[in-house]
């Protein structure tokens, strides 16, 4: 039975750390794209070969990024990094939705086009950390 976990996050390093613990905590492996060995190859190869691995993946959106709507206001909102939307988007297309999981911090962007998806607030008293469990446990 495969049980890795990609971690898709941003720069956030403290939610990365602290939800690769929680897998860990779990019996699952997690996976950690900048700890694995480079091999000589791209970002992008390394990405696609490493993600085959997984059997669940659970994206981390934290506010790393202000952006505003180019015709918009002058109101900046935090979102997460580029990659992780790309890296959500794969997953979602090589895992299934049942196997992604989403957690955010408050305040963050969640782009309309990801409605439907599971998402799980990180909040300070590690309530997170059951619902996940939970949909983990749910995806097998």
């Amino acid at each position: 039975m495969n049980e890795k976990v990609f971690i898709v996050h941003g720069h956030d390093d403290e939610a990365k750390v602290t939800v690769a613990r929680f897998v860990e905590k779990l019996g699952l492996v997690p996976i950690i794209l900048d700890e694995q060995p480079s091999e000589g190859l791209t970002i992008i190869e390394k990405f696609e070969s490493v993600a085959r691995e997984a059997e669940f993946a659970i994206g981390l959106m934290t506010p790393d990024e202000l952006a505003r709507a180019k015709d918009g206001d002058d109101v900046y909102q935090p979102r997460a990094r580029q990659n992780v939307l790309i890296e959500i988007g794969y997953f979602l297309a090589l895992l299934g939705r049942k196997r992604v999981c989403i957690l955010y911090k408050e305040g963050t962007e969640i782009p309309s086009d990801f409605q439907g998806l599971i998402y799980i607030p990180m909040d300070r008293f590690d309530g997170w950390q059951m619902k996940l469990a939970r949909e983990m446990r749910a995806a097998g």
